[in-house]
């Protein structure tokens, strides 16, 4: 695909130039030669690793099982649902959780069944394509099995665990351009994000100099008054607060392959307050906290409508921030375990073409950001221009001055829907899906960088090319694992 031009926030996008940068990675070609110029009436044969949770919402979106209605899964409102919906063959099921592994085998009896992740690629000729729905700490090795024995992949957000398993399936996916690659923040189908990018490209606020975003979900570690308001469901054990491991050691559930789950992380007992989703959320070892679960669906969005792209110097392109910084009012001092519930964390991307230099501020918990309103809602984002504000739901403010404003008729693609764009191009038809691994391996990235500013304590400069924080040596292993339990030490390779 050809280079596009830089621009101002004044001039229209034209379709192609639209799909161009939400695709990122300019790679349009074609579907494996098994599967080139087959119609969609061809069914994929896919491997689901995990069933239960996002594992069963996908197998909802993908196939069409007698007795419940299509799409029978946890789409957000407003997302596109284009048709026909998928109907795919099931032809392997994984799961650590044996009651999740049983209830979908009765819904797909022909599917093999498997509880061991990495055992699904001893007989990789039974399926095309991979469902990765794991806890998060697995993300990348379903993923990179996957993708190096030529498999179609969605995996659910984030796309891996940390900075360095994030870069390394973003690279392993560009060896192989010819795979439908999609990960899980099924928000990037929504019309919403076309809507936005019109209105913007009307210049009705000018160019966009400072973005926040925000989420109010408040789960990790917090005060305990905070705790008790936002995070009773999963903050608590037989009433006492989780603000440390738990001493005593309980018996590993009958149905639970304790070992299997664990995977790459380091060994402890089985506890209750680490298992099911999303307990081990806020659990270093294991997720990121809210940042790389919200943060993956709601920065995604001015990742998606702002031309933040940079060249490499190499022909490429480029999605990084300068520079980061994360704080925490509620948990100042980085907790050795714990992910905190609060957290604010500034980015500063660099200014490019019609772009101006941009701050990009996240919030999480009890942040907000300056001038909220409960108007503005719960969960959202606020573009700022010289001439306005812009919020993600569309309204412009202040409203009074804006009051006349029309709305710009549709002008940019819609999607199928998220799913569907996966599916048609693993049949060889369609453009590459909006949130390939090209795209989403980059703002994966730096949506990690907010937890490894804050974890490292200081605003950190950001080197993409060499991986690390120039300026912060003692972030490199928040940037990539230090270690992986034996069995699992030897799979990813750079």
């Amino acid at each position: 695909m050809k280079k596009t031009k830089s621009r101002t926030y004044s001039g229209a996008m034209t379709r192609r130039e639209f799909v161009g940068r939400a695709l990122a990675a300019g790679i349009i070609s074609g579907a494996p030669a098994f599967l080139r110029g087959q119609n969609l009436n061809n069914k994929l044969n896919i491997a689901f690793i995990a069933c239960g949770g996002r594992g069963n919402a996908s197998l909802g979106e993908l196939t069409i099982v007698p007795g419940r209605s299509p799409g029978e899964g946890r789409r957000r409102a407003g997302e596109e649902a284009g048709g026909p919906h998928p109907d795919e063959n099931v032809t392997v099921l994984c799961d650590v959780n044996d009651v999740a592994l049983d209830s979908a085998s009765q819904r797909y009896p022909k599917a093999k069944t498997f509880a061991d992740l990495r055992r699904v690629f001893d007989r990789p000729n039974e399926f095309d394509a991979v469902v990765v729905s794991t806890a998060e700490h697995t993300h990348a090795f379903a993923t990179y099995l996957a993708l190096t024995h030529c498999k179609h992949v969605y995996c659910e957000k984030p796309l891996a665990y940390n900075i360095w398993e994030t870069r390394l399936i973003r690279e392993t996916a560009a060896k192989y351009p010819k795979l439908s690659t999609q990960m899980g923040n099924q928000g990037h189908a929504m019309a919403a994000r076309r809507m936005i990018r019109e209105i913007l490209n009307t210049g009705v606020i000018g160019p966009v100099h400072e973005v926040h975003v925000w989420a109010d979900r408040a789960w990790g570690l917090q005060d305990a008054a905070s705790a008790e308001k936002f995070d009773k469901p999963h903050g608590f054990y037989n009433g006492i607060q989780i603000v440390e491991r738990f001493k005593e050691e309980m018996a590993i559930p009958a149905n639970m392959h304790w070992d299997l789950w664990l995977g790459p992380a380091p060994e402890r007992p089985f506890h209750a307050t680490y298992f099911p989703g999303p307990r081990w959320y806020r659990w270093w070892d294991f997720g990121n906290g809210t940042m790389s679960d919200l943060g993956s669906h709601d920065n995604d969005v001015p990742f998606t409508v702002l031309d933040l792209w940079r060249p490499n110097g190499k022909g490429g392109r480029v999605l990084a921030p300068l520079s980061v910084e994360a704080v925490s009012p509620n948990v100042p001092v980085p907790h050795k375990e714990l992910a905190p519930a609060t957290m604010m964390a500034t980015y500063q991307f660099a200014a490019v073409g019609g772009q101006p230099a941009l701050k990009l501020v996240w919030h999480q918990g009890d942040s907000k950001p300056p001038g909220w309103a409960p108007a503005w809602g719960g969960r959202s984002c606020l573009f700022i221009g010289k001439k306005g504000m812009l919020l993600g739901n569309g309204k412009l403010l202040p409203e009074e001055k804006f009051q006349d404003f029309q709305k710009p008729p549709e002008s940019l693609p819609r999607s199928p829907g998220h799913w569907v764009e996966w599916v048609n191009y693993a049949k060889g038809n369609g453009p590459v899906p909006g949130s390939n691994f090209q795209y989403s391996g980059w703002t994966t990235e730096s949506n990690h960088l907010g937890n490894v500013a804050y974890r490292t304590g200081k605003k950190i400069e950001w080197d993409y090319q060499k991986l690390r924080a120039s300026n912060a040596p003692e972030a490199a292993p928040f940037i990539k694992r230090p270690a992986y339990r034996k069995g699992w030490d030897d799979i990813l390779k750079a």
